[in-house]
C-alpha cells in the first residue's frame, strides 16, 4: 500500500501547465479535476490509516480514481 498521494501534477508531470490552464478555462475539466482530488484525498486518508473502511470500498475508490484519471488523460491528449 502506498501512502503517497497521487496528485494530478505527479501523475502527469509533463502537463502541469496544461492542467492549470484547463482548470481555469474549462468548467467540465475543473469539475473532473476536483472530483479526482476529492477521491484521491479520501484514498490517501484510508491508506494513511486516518480513516478506516472496508477493503471493498477502498478498491471501489481506487477504480473510481483510475476512471477519472483516464478522463483527465483524454483531455490532456486532445
Amino acid at each position: 500500500m502506498s501512502h503517497v498521494p497521487h496528485e494530478l501534477a505527479d501523475e502527469f508531470p509533463n502537463a502541469v501547465e496544461k492542467i492549470h490552464e484547463l482548470k481555469l478555462s474549462n468548467a467540465h475539466f475543473a469539475k473532473i479535476a476536483d472530483a479526482y482530488h476529492e477521491v484521491n484525498r479520501e484514498i490517501h486518508r484510508i491508506e494513511a490509516e486516518i480513516e478506516t473502511t472496508s477493503d471493498a470500498y477502498a478498491e471501489e475508490l481506487k477504480k473510481k480514481r483510475l476512471a477519472i484519471k483516464d478522463e483527465v488523460a483524454t483531455f490532456l491528449n486532445a
